[in-house]
């Protein structure tokens, strides 16, 4: 009997903390749906699908495993926010702070970063395809860079673009991201543009003595110029296009390793 009640007493009080626990944390969702002031709480799960929380103070709050797809969080702060595993698909972030937040498989993908501070945030952790607006000292020409391959191997060729366009913004020498700048102009159908890339990259690969990098900018140059000499003289050679589109491939390949 006393056992009994010994393993009622646990159940009971077990059931209580969790109840309480529940209770606190619906009391932190209201807190801060009325208020936007809500640092510290504890939101880990919270559905906040479309809220607007423009302007709210979420500095160091618990937003592990949040939905706040497509919510409005412009100006919020979310300094030190603990945002793992939370999704922010399609969410405004305009100008909100989030420095030092932990993004850890975090769901940017969609979202607005225009003016957003992202000083110590690891957005290497995160998924980003598809972010618009992100600053460029929120990383470094590597990781811009291969943002933009990811891009580039969905065939998002002009968000590829701006991020290899940020890249050479902070390091008009990487090579690697005129190459693939190239590929994706080539692809958007601007050879004269493709053709201006490749050959900053083929000439930075000598300077730094890549010799396959340098290889593989010249081959790709040396046949996109055939084939348009053929076509100024209307004898277009659709085997030809195929080569140098099967070239063209090749230069993706070698970018899609690195390129350095």
């Amino acid at each position: 009997m006393k056992f009994f009640i010994s393993i009622s007493t646990t159940l009971l009080t077990l059931l209580s903390v969790s109840l309480t626990a529940q209770a606190e944390n619906l009391e932190h969702l209201t807190q801060l749906l009325s208020t936007k002031q809500c640092s510290l709480c504890d939101l880990s799960g919270s559905g906040l699908v479309t809220a607007d929380l423009s302007g709210a103070k979420l500095i160091g709050a618990n937003l592990a495993g949040a939905n706040l797809s497509q919510a409005n969080l412009s100006g919020a702060d979310l300094s030190g926010a603990n945002l793992t595993g939370a999704s922010l698909y399609g969410a405004n972030l305009t100008g909100a702070n989030l420095s030092s937040a932990i993004v850890t498989g975090t769901d940017l993908r969609e979202s607005y970063l225009t003016n957003a501070n992202l000083i110590g945030t690891a957005l290497e952790q995160a998924y980003l395809q598809g972010a618009k607006g992100i600053p460029n000292n929120a990383a470094d020409p590597k990781l811009f860079y291969e943002w933009g391959l990811i891009e580039t191997k969905e065939g998002n060729y002009q968000q590829a673009i701006d991020h290899y366009n940020k890249a050479l913004a902070i390091n008009p020498e990487f090579a690697p991201a005129y190459l693939a700048r190239g590929y994706s102009l080539l692809r958007m159908g601007n050879e004269n543009g493709a053709a201006l890339n490749v050959e900053m990259a083929a000439k930075l690969f000598k300077d730094q003595e890549n010799a396959q990098g340098q290889e593989t900018s010249d081959n790709f140059l040396k046949n996109l110029k055939a084939m348009q000499e053929a076509r100024k003289k209307d004898k277009g050679n659709p085997q030809l296009d195929n080569f140098v589109r099967g070239m063209a491939s090749l230069m993706l390949q070698f970018v899609l390793k690195g390129g350095f």
